[in-house]
């Protein structure tokens, strides 16, 4: 290894200090920060947020007549915290053999569990616990700033990890292993409890319809919630990805070891597709009406308060005069990318049937972006998403029947496993 000689960080200095473009640039850097910096306001102008493609959003259940209504976040939250408690138990249990410096284990400890998922994730709580409205179940300090919930959940389950590895290590048996496991539940399932609040078994969904007229439906079960008012068959969808390194050939499907929340629950499967056959399944979705979710690496290129999402939003490379352009497959395979938030597309922008640009639902409220809505640059899109979820019956029939092969096992560390 080589160290830096003082005399090579001299010169560094020395050619810096007579360059008046970089001084100035320099302070204007240090005053305002580097995203401020660099920004490029023609990003606003080639992004309008006018789109041909463009559906209504903001009404839920629009069948019955609701206004302004949402489903608990809250009861979601608490049903999937319980789940992958139990998930992160189970592969302890199964890694028990290995020892701590293997990177599977590892791996699991360095994050027991976080907020976030991955579409199928999110499907097997739906399916199983149902959902709520926002009015039965509401939001609690705890769900919507998860970090000291995070961090406590996080101790318990590896004070809990060290408990059942020992247990395995002095050859309990199943039996022991499973009961210990069980009364680690009931303490997780408490601490959620006293967290968050308790999820209900029924309830009365009372409201007015947007013409003011009163209804009570009674005793509803979270599943016959779903089913009555949401009524979405989450198996008709299936995911759909774009990585572009050697190691995931396209037209065939993936899966994520170790990466899950209920244990028997729906599997993650993503089907890998190029970017033109990933955009014209986006658009044939918009097309009929219906909104597109997809995963992305929203930091990168992207601007929180105007809310442009778009290659050309910041220009770094001219700022600092250093070459940061790295092509899609080598961002994934270097570290440099991965999905890190989920977001819908409701619109689209077409021109001579190409896409140009793309409407984007977040979920940061109205005082991002143009009242929560950004505006994505095709070009963006080609770099930065990931991921789509789309109708079964909108696939080609090449595809249809490559989802029905058996997926290829990608490893836990994957980038195709971060949670969105």
């Amino acid at each position: 290894m080589s160290a830096i000689e003082p005399n090579v960080t001299q010169a560094f200095h020395d050619t810096f200090i007579k360059n008046n473009k970089q001084k100035a640039l320099q302070r204007g850097i240090i005053k305002n920060g580097i995203s401020a910096s660099g920004e490029n306001s023609e990003a606003q102008v080639t992004n309008v947020p006018v789109f041909s493609v463009d559906l209504t959003t903001g009404k839920v259940a629009n069948s019955f007549q609701l206004k302004d209504f949402e489903l608990s976040q809250n009861y979601t939250f608490f049903w999937d915290k319980y789940e992958k408690s139990n998930y992160f138990y189970e592969n302890i249990i199964a890694t028990a053999n290995q020892e701590l410096t293997s990177r599977k284990v590892a791996f699991l400890l360095a994050t027991p569990q976080q907020d976030g998922g991955q579409w199928d994730m999110i499907v097997s709580i739906f399916q199983k616990y149902g959902v709520v409205p926002k009015t039965v179940m509401p939001e609690s300090s705890n769900s919507s700033n998860s970090r000291d919930l995070n961090t406590y959940l996080n101790k318990k389950l590896r004070k809990d990890a060290v408990t059942l590895r020992e247990l395995i290590a002095t050859g309990k048996s199943q039996e022991e292993i499973q009961s210990a496991k069980e009364i680690m539940l009931g303490e997780v399932y408490n601490f959620l409890a006293m967290s968050l609040g308790t999820p209900p078994e029924t309830f009365d969904f009372e409201y007015r319809d947007e013409e003011k007229n009163y209804h009570l439906d009674q005793d509803l079960t979270p599943k016959s919630f779903y089913e009555k008012y949401i009524g979405v068959d989450l198996d008709d969808y299936v995911s759909v990805i774009n990585a572009p390194t050697k190691d995931k050939p396209y037209n065939q499907t993936y899966t994520v070891e170790m990466l899950g929340n209920v244990v028997g629950g729906k599997d993650v499967k993503y089907i890998n597709v190029d970017m033109t056959t990933f955009k014209k399944l986006a658009i044939a979705q918009l097309e009929q009406g219906e909104s597109v979710w997809f995963g992305c690496d929203v930091g990168q290129s992207s601007t929180r308060d105007s809310g442009i999402m778009s290659l050309d939003a910041y220009d770094m490379n001219d700022l600092f005069d250093i070459d940061f352009t790295m092509t899609k497959a080598e961002r994934l395979d270097y570290g440099e990318s991965l999905m890190t938030h989920a977001m819908v597309l409701t619109g689209v922008d077409l021109i001579n049937g190409q896409s140009t640009k793309w409407k984007v639902e977040n979920s940061w409220g109205d005082k991002v972006g143009d009242n929560g809505f950004f505006v994505m640059s095709d070009a963006w899109m080609d770099e930065y998403t990931y991921q789509i979820v789309i109708r079964k019956d909108l696939l080609s029939s090449e595809l249809s029947e490559v989802l029905t092969q058996a997926p290829t096992q990608l490893a836990p560390w994957d980038p195709m496993g971060a949670l969105a």
